[in-house]
């Protein structure tokens, strides 16, 4: 018995053929039920997208939210992946954590007196600090798309190339703050130049040289690492805006390419 496939392919590069098996024998049936199973599963999730992205007429508000959604998604993990490895911040130029102002104006005269690998050591490890907190802030970025309403998504579609990436920002940033805090606590404290840090600098605040954010090395750590983390977003964000065909996301290419 001879079974002719002959439905025209749904997917570009996958070519229908014909499938040869005998009535006797129920393994070649099951081969085949297999194959054809698995390339329908496989060809579900191209469809739907591929049918999003090819739908006549303008954009509806849920296209608009779930594509906000993807490309926060998307810039979300791109960033967490880059940042949160070893020298994720320390060898980024665009986002290593440097000395605390005040430490950073004193720390000439601090190597003249030998703290110089202290203060390597310091910096060091704030940015170690920094990539080990990163990867925690993925389920709260991801779950802040829930608060945003199809109105937000409407507003932010239209906004700056860096829009969606400030929105979820103020979603999102005191939250994270309270989750990097005890990573970035646990790191600094084995740098007993941290220690001796907010000491000095709890003097100097109570003078008003500080701003309360350098009065402890954790918080400013903590701050400059959302800083980093929000800019990488930010960047992402932008180059999906710029060229969201490039994005492989046809939900993508729809919603942003309808800004062209």
């Amino acid at each position: 018995m001879q079974v002719v496939l002959a439905t025209p392919s749904v997917l570009p590069g996958v070519k229908m053929t014909h499938f040869q098996f005998t009535q006797g024998h129920p393994m070649q049936r099951r081969q085949v039920s297999t194959f054809l199973f698995s390339m329908t599963a496989s060809s579900l999730a191209f469809l739907h997208d591929t049918a999003l992205a090819q739908s006549a007429g303008p954009l509806s508000n849920l296209q608009v939210s779930q594509g906000l959604s993807a490309a926060l998604e998307q810039g979300a993990r791109s960033a967490i992946t880059l940042l949160g490895r070893p020298d994720g911040f320390l060898g980024n130029e665009r986002v290593r954590i440097p000395l605390p102002g005040y430490l950073q104006d004193a720390a000439k005269l601090l190597r003249t007196f030998g703290q110089g690998a202290r203060l390597d050591e310091l910096v060091n490890a704030m940015n170690h600090a920094a990539e080990a907190a990163v990867p925690l802030a993925q389920d709260t970025l991801v779950g802040a798309v829930k608060s945003m309403s199809f109105q937000d998504a409407r507003t932010l579609l239209g906004g700056s190339d860096t829009s969606v990436t400030r929105f979820f920002a103020d979603k999102t940033r005191g939250s994270l703050a309270q989750k990097f805090l005890p990573v970035v606590t646990k790191a600094t404290s084995q740098v007993n130049l941290a220690e001796k840090y907010n000491q000095i600098a709890s003097k100097a605040a109570s003078m008003g040289l500080l701003k309360d954010d350098q009065v402890s090395i954790e918080h400013y750590v903590t701050d400059k690492t959302l800083d980093g983390l929000y800019f990488m977003i930010g960047e992402e964000e932008k180059k999906i805006r710029q060229d969201p065909v490039g994005t492989g996301s046809a939900l993508l290419q729809k919603v942003f390419g309808s800004l062209k």
